[in-house]
């Protein structure tokens, strides 16, 4: 990379390079389809790397209350993937959290634990998160066979 990367949080004119993002892992299953009209509705909740002018990756973070926060949609674009995108991606949403909180617990569900363990997240038993389990995962054609592994970071 010659130009230099940059995590920001996403705008409103993002919307579409998230939603194409998205769209290239969720049919795979690795993130979960959401329709431009979600993504713009939490808007707030995403970040954006953008490299030569041009968004190349995602991440949302979902607060469930009680400092239960998940780490998700976290892709980068294919042809740039192996950079460290989603590492600066990850460790920017971390570093916003300890500045703003005292105390957090930070989970992810993914396919991909060696990425997440790489940053000092934690497996973690699925059960540590009822609240993602009835309001997502239910939903999850892999619920009854989920290939996720559970990963946390608390501070």
């Amino acid at each position: 990379m010659k130009t230099p990367l940059i995590v920001r949080a996403a705008l409103p004119s993002d919307v579409d390079a998230i939603w194409n993002l998205l769209e290239i892992y969720a049919p795979g299953g690795t993130v979960l389809r959401r329709s431009k009209e979600d993504i713009a509705f939490y808007i707030g909740n995403f970040s954006v790397a953008e490299y030569d002018g041009r968004v190349c990756g995602c991440a949302a973070l979902r607060d469930f209350g009680s400092d239960l926060l998940e780490l998700r949609s976290v892709v980068v674009d294919p042809a740039l993937q192996g950079q460290g995108i989603g590492k600066n991606m990850v460790e920017a949403v971390i570093g916003g959290l300890r500045r703003k909180r005292s105390h957090f617990r930070l989970f992810t569900l993914t396919t991909t634990p060696a990425f997440f363990q790489s940053m000092g997240f934690e497996i973690s038993a699925k059960e540590e998160f009822p609240e993602k389990i009835w309001s997502d995962c239910a939903k999850c054609a892999k619920f009854s066979c989920c290939d996720e592994t559970a990963l946390i970071i608390r501070q």
